[in-house]
């Protein structure tokens, strides 16, 4: 948009020449891509809230509750004045203001709560807007989004209980029983020092009050080393029990009134995602409610984790947004050398080319959001769902910090200044590729996928043989993929190599259905067929660079 630059009188010298902050862009409205997918996915009926989110995003007041947010940081309280042990977190006014207007915009629990086509696409697209605003509160957002399932299925008993106040839209602060609140945050911890993702070797352990089972109260014991969204309500927890890992809903409060004993010992220091609390925990003999069978957890938690790892594609793809967005507008709005930034060829260069990347991101990530919607109806989908997700997650993330770097490359120094919000952004940036099973986790899944759930690799090379025909670089990739998929051992040493092919047949694959040629041709030519160099703004020289910016940020 417009940006109309104030000249500032200093001693010395008249400021100019600066390109001034980005404010007043719908994130919706401006976005051609996501407002396709969305119709696309058959959400139309969610445009309303979607528009009126994406009118925040770029407000002013809103960026300057974010900004706050990640500065003033959380803070531990583990007593109160008279000396007993309340282990709560205190945030800034601004991080409630924030995850309150999440709430408002239902980006927690939409998809459960509405059952009409488009539910997950809808509740995708607030993400990856929200998500260009401030990536901490959708720590806690994404954790109810995939609790709330998972309960559905493993423990109804307890979804009854605990449902109706994780669909509320009422935020709730104050750290009262969960009875008397209008609405709950959940948290989420898995992690303990000697195990990471080897829940396995997880030593916190359960022991049965009276009968043990499904919905049935157990005493937990033990450490936990990472837990996100730590000021949460109630507490998502994989613990030991006799049978082996298993999962518990474990409540601040218990019925009697009387405080759970949860310790909290300390709070990371994280390099980005500040605004989020995340926590090393004690649990000493507290009481959790388990859900699904004992000795069953892997699967359970692997259930809410499908849905999580959707947010891990979407937040980075929304983040590589952002900071395209922030660079075409800067390089817009400043001149050198007699001319806009934007109109040097070798800068068209490199914003074409992010721009390419940004639309293979949130259209791969869409067309997975739609896959959910069908899953429960469609089991072809929900085969292709559950690789997809995957593949989704691991090579989003691996894009997206340089992504990111390049979009402060072209701001010059102000991008490496704290003021700007590349900054934040960048060390926001390898968090999800971590999270939810870090590049080797997830690699290995999709190769896992393939051995013990062949319908899900069937469904993937069905999705990609849509466009059969239309591409010949494809379509030889694509038998190579298929070959190997077959005839190999699938050999862990290649699973990384494997997700990398996969996720970019599939981009192209769905650029070649819903991308402008311009787009698809130029996808094709420099992630498949490889011309150009390896790194962002080495597109040759044919490209049609001018159609590929204006579809990216309308000027």
């Amino acid at each position: 948009m417009a940006y109309l630059q104030p000249r500032s009188e200093l001693r010395t010298h008249s400021v100019e020449n600066q390109s001034g902050p980005l404010e007043g862009l719908n994130a919706f409205e401006n976005d051609i891509v996501l407002k396709e997918a969305v119709r696309r996915g058959g959400a139309s009926w969610a445009e309303a809230n979607l528009t009126s989110l994406g009118a925040k995003i770029y407000d002013p007041t809103w960026m300057e509750r974010a900004e706050l947010a990640n500065r003033v940081t959380p803070e531990l309280k583990r007593f109160d004045r008279f000396g007993r042990r309340v282990d709560t977190v205190e945030f800034h006014p601004a991080y409630h203001d924030i995850i309150g207007m999440a709430f408002q915009h239902d980006l927690h629990a939409l998809a459960a709560r509405d059952s009409r086509r488009g539910a997950h696409v809808a509740r995708s697209a607030a993400e990856l807007m929200f998500a260009q605003l401030e990536c901490g509160v959708l720590c806690p957002i994404d954790i109810t989004y995939g609790v709330i399932p998972m309960l559905r299925m493993h423990q109804p008993d307890l979804a009854e209980q605990w449902v109706p106040l994780m669909l509320s839209q009422d935020y709730d602060p104050r750290p009262i029983p969960h009875w008397e609140k209008t609405g709950v945050t959940i948290a989420f911890t898995s992690t303990e020092k000697q195990g990471g993702s080897d829940i396995r070797r997880n030593s916190t352990f359960a022991t049965p009050v009276g009968e043990p089972g499904p919905g049935r109260e157990y005493l937990i014991r033990g450490h936990k080393w990472f837990c996100s969204a730590a000021g949460a309500d109630v507490i998502f927890v994989v613990a030991q029990a006799e049978k082996g890992p298993s999962c518990f809903l474990v409540p601040r409060w218990l019925p009697d009134g009387s405080r759970n004993p949860i310790q909290l010992e300390r709070l990371k220091e994280k390099m980005g995602n500040r605004s989020n609390a995340s926590t090393e925990l004690e649990f000493e003999n507290t009481h959790g409610w388990m859900v699904g069978e004992e000795g069953r957890g892997i699967p359970t938690v692997m259930e809410f984790m499908r849905h999580t790892r959707l947010g891990c594609g979407f937040i980075p793809a929304g983040i590589m947004r952002m900071a395209l967005t922030q660079s075409i507008h800067h390089t817009r709005h400043r001149s050198a050398f007699q001319r806009r930034l934007v109109d040097q060829p070798l800068m068209r260069n490199v914003l074409a080319d992010l721009a390419i990347e940004s639309e293979a991101a949130t259209t791969l990530m869409m067309r997975v959001a739609e896959s959910f919607d069908a899953h429960a109806q469609d089991p072809h989908e929900r085969a292709f769902g559950r690789i997809s997700v995957a593949v989704g997650k691991y090579w989003i993330n691996k894009r997206v910090v340089p992504f990111v770097h390049e979009c402060m490359d072209t701001h010059g120094g102000a991008g490496y200044i704290e003021e700007s919000p590349i900054a934040r952004y960048f060390r926001e940036s390898p968090l999800n590729g971590i999270w939810e099973g870090p590049g080797n986790v997830i690699s290995l899944d999709i190769l896992r996928a393939f051995r013990r759930e062949p319908e899900s690799g069937e469904a993937f090379f069905a999705e990609l043989n849509r466009v059969k025909g239309e591409s010949a670089p494809l379509d030889a990739e694509i038998r190579d993929l298929a070959q190997r998929v077959r005839d190999s051992e699938l050999s862990d040493l290649t699973a990384r190599h494997l997700a990398e092919r996969m996720a970019i047949a599939l981009q192209a694959s769905l650029l070649l259905r819903h991308a402008p040629e311009a787009v698809s041709d130029a996808f094709l030519r420099t992630r498949l067929c490889r011309e150009g160099g390896t790194c962002f703004g080495a597109l040759p020289a044919d490209i049609k660079f001018d159609a590929i910016l204006e579809r990216a940020l309308p000027e």
